[in-house]
Formats: C-alpha cells, structure tokens, sequence
C-alpha cells in the first residue's frame, strides 16, 4: 500500500474545521502521539530517504517503515506498519531491540493530533491537524491506496487540500523539520 499525503502549515485550525463539519467529516479524534526515529546501521536514512520509527499513542506501539518518496505532487511512498504489543514494556524492549542490531536514535517526534475523515470518489481520507513540538501548526491530508490507483487518489487528494484552502506545501517531513531546526 501506498501512503499518499500532503502537509500545510497552518496558524490555527478554526476554518479547517468549519469546513470538515459542512462536510460531515467523523468526529474528532484527538490524542498523543511520540514518534520515535531511528537511523539503519548499514546505511543513512536521510539519503536514502527512509524511515523506521516506533509510534507511541497511549498504550498502542506501532513499527513504521516509510520507503523512499515517490515522483509526484504529493508526498508518495510505501509504508510498512507492525501493531507491537501495548505498554511502556513493550516499547522499551522493542527499542533495546533495535538499538542492539545497532539502529541509531536519532530524535523524538512529539504531537498533539486530532484527526477526522471522510470519503470521496471512492477513497477514504484523513485529515490530522498536528501541534508539534518544537515545530508548529500543520495540517495533513492523506490516502492510502493500492499503487494501481496512485494518480486517481492524487488527484482526489489535491482537490481535497485546495478545497480546505490549504497552500504552501511543507515536504519535509516533521523528523526533518525538528531536527533541521536544531
């Protein structure tokens, strides 16, 4: 599956959400999120274009793997998720784990999300407006689809964004804004 996304900054999110209201988008869905990064031991992630975290939300833990980005007016690349066993036990030994095959941390992602949803042409999308730590106001928009139908949920996607009034495209990811602003 493929992760199709766009992210704006944003100042506040009140039109955003007015907007997903008229278009009865589900209900917000808001919470904590911890992003833990890590850097390959036999390769760099920053020029390969990669990701690997452990995502906190709660007692969930979630493995990622994000592969390079694609061409294309979004941000396009496949995205590998593993459900881990829930709790701090089981995210402090994934993280031993991975250290002790040499991984590297590299920083912590910290984000307050409230998400909501809705469809179109066939697609379910997601919007996340993120307060990130360190980093400001974004809103993202995102499909996940099968690669056979990549252009169409693009298309689908920047329409989505235009009609929210998003504009400016942020395409470095938040890992790459926290630690650029270092």
């Amino acid at each position: 599956m493929l992760e199709i996304e766009m992210k704006f900054p944003v100042a506040d999110f009140a039109e955003i959400e007015a907007k997903l209201n008229a278009w009865n988008a589900s209900p917000a869905e808001s919470h904590l999120e911890a992003d833990h990064y890590w850097n390959a031991p036999d390769r760099d992630f920053r020029k390969t274009d990669e990701a690997f975290r452990l995502r906190r939300v709660g007692a969930k833990n979630v493995a990622t793997y994000k592969g390079p980005k694609h061409d294309g007016p979004a941000k396009t690349r496949t995205e590998i998720e593993a459900p881990l066993q829930d709790g701090d036990e089981a995210a402090d030994l994934f993280c031993k784990l991975v250290e002790h095959l040499a991984y590297r941390p590299v920083a912590v992602v910290r984000k307050q999300r409230v998400t909501r949803s809705f469809s179109r042409d066939g697609f379910q999308l997601n919007v996340c407006m993120d307060d990130v730590e360190q980093v400001g106001r974004y809103v993202e928009v995102e499909i996940v689809a099968p690669e056979d139908r990549k252009e169409d949920a693009t298309k689908v996607l920047t329409a989505a964004a235009a009609e929210l009034g998003l504009s400016d495209q942020e395409k470095r990811s938040y890992l790459q804004l926290l630690v650029g602003s270092k």
